[in-house]
């Protein structure tokens, strides 16, 4: 039987109780995001929150939901204030197109899940550490030609 919950599970789309909330995999997100910009793993994470490393997994990837107050502590350990988790999070029309399966993932959202990746952070660190601005332009030509990307279009 459907019903109406207020974020979007209109009559007949009824969200499955086994695929995470959009909202959670997103703060999850976050909350991968900020642990690797630290340096900090998976291990330690939980080691300070009195969780296991595995609990710390499923946070991340949104299968469990993070209460308020572990997302308070999460806070706390990560050096963010608490509104960090829910930074560039979807609307509540997204959501509930995202829980119908038929919305696109916004425009943005590969950058945060580039950044989020190690190679992303990576590649961000080192390439923040290049103090000269005519090498940084030279660095972004060079990927730009071999993506195939086009060298004449503006960058956003």
């Amino acid at each position: 039987m459907a019903r109406e919950n207020g974020i979007g599970e209109a009559d007949g789309e009824e969200r499955n109780a086994r695929r995470p909330n959009p909202i959670d995999i997103h703060v999850g997100t976050r909350v991968r995001l900020r642990r690797m910009i630290l340096g900090m793993s998976q291990e330690k994470l939980g080691e300070s929150l009195g969780l296991t490393f595995q609990q710390v997994q499923k946070y991340e990837k949104g299968v469990n939901r993070i209460g308020a107050s572990r997302l308070f502590d999460l806070a706390h350990v990560l050096g963010v204030p608490v509104q960090f988790f829910y930074e560039e999070a979807p609307n509540s029309t997204s959501v509930s197109s995202m829980a119908a399966g038929m919305a696109e993932r916004p425009a943005e959202s590969y950058v945060s899940e580039f950044l989020g990746s190690r190679d992303g952070l990576e590649l961000n660190k080192a390439f923040s550490r290049i103090a000269d601005p005519k090498i940084r332009r030279s660095i972004v030509e060079l990927v730009r030609s071999i993506s195939g990307e086009d060298a004449d279009k503006p960058s956003p």
